[in-house]
């Protein structure tokens, strides 16, 4: 039985979220999502979701590896990760702000150029780089793929290394034909950087892993209450946010993962 005046547990976990500031957990040098200079779409998308709190925004900066979650959003340093995927038991996942997928990055201009899936007979015998350890790795395998695609590493600490940049670098120098990599990330760096490179949503990989993912924002696990500020902020906000990914060339694609979303159609 509940005695009177004790306070529900979601209110108390509700008391650890400053209410003087929008405190976010991120990465100062994961570009192009998060960076201490404030160039990243997700700084954006702190920046967007304080202002309708009326709040500043607060950084605690910790570069996004082993050991991330331990000691900044479960440390009570800040209340919200800006990214990430729906389901992590690490954090309680807010309702997810988009959807998006692995890609395949390769010249606009070239004979891979309207190829649409890893088992295309065109990738064949092709150098293609891959993040060790992520999801597309098995699907490349299964397709015959591995045996001379060029592995580049999947934790570093992006203050000093930064696979993604390194791929489509070689990939834009003829160093391999091909890049497979999650389109939150080369989105936005062909966008900015590789103008003559084209990234293409892989979508028909039905095999498992998928492909595709949800992406939340992420909050201490028991704060409920917050849960639901930040899902109502998502909701009515949504456009905002879809328009502020698609300016950043995020690959935005429907919830089911079977086509591409058209922002502001």
């Amino acid at each position: 039985m509940l005695a009177l005046g004790a306070v529900p547990a979601a209110a108390q976990t509700s008391d650890l979220v400053s209410h003087s500031a929008f405190r976010v957990c991120a990465d100062p040098a994961n570009d192009p999502m998060s960076m201490q200079d404030g160039s990243g779409y997700e700084n954006r998308l702190a920046e967007l979701i304080a202002a309708k709190l009326e709040l500043p925004v607060r950084y605690t900066w910790y570069p996004m590896a082993t050991g991330f979650i331990r000691n900044t959003l479960k440390a009570g340093k800040c209340d919200v990760v800006m990214g990430y995927a729906q389901g992590h038991e690490l954090v309680l996942n807010s309702n997810h702000y988009m959807t998006s997928a692995y890609v395949l990055v390769v010249p606009a201009d070239g004979p891979l150029a309207d190829v649409t899936e890893l088992s295309d007979p065109r990738l064949q015998g092709r150098s293609i780089g891959i993040v060790a350890g992520s999801p597309p790795a098995t699907h490349m395998a299964k397709n015959g793929l591995i045996g001379k695609a060029r592995p580049y590493r999947l934790v570093v600490d992006r203050r000093h290394e930064s696979p993604a940049v390194d791929m489509l670098d070689d990939l834009e120098a003829g160093e391999i034909a091909a890049a497979v990599l999650w389109g939150p990330i080369a989105g936005p760096l062909v966008k900015r950087d590789h103008p003559g490179l084209k990234a293409t949503p892989l979508l028909k990989e039905a095999a498992f892993p998928k492909l595709f993912y949800r992406i939340t924002m992420g909050v201490r696990r028991g704060e409920k209450v917050w849960q639901r500020k930040l899902n109502s902020l998502i909701r009515r906000n949504q456009d905002e946010i879809d328009a502020l990914l698609a300016e950043a060339g995020v690959p935005l694609i429907t919830n089911m993962g079977d086509g591409v979303m058209e922002v502001g159609q």
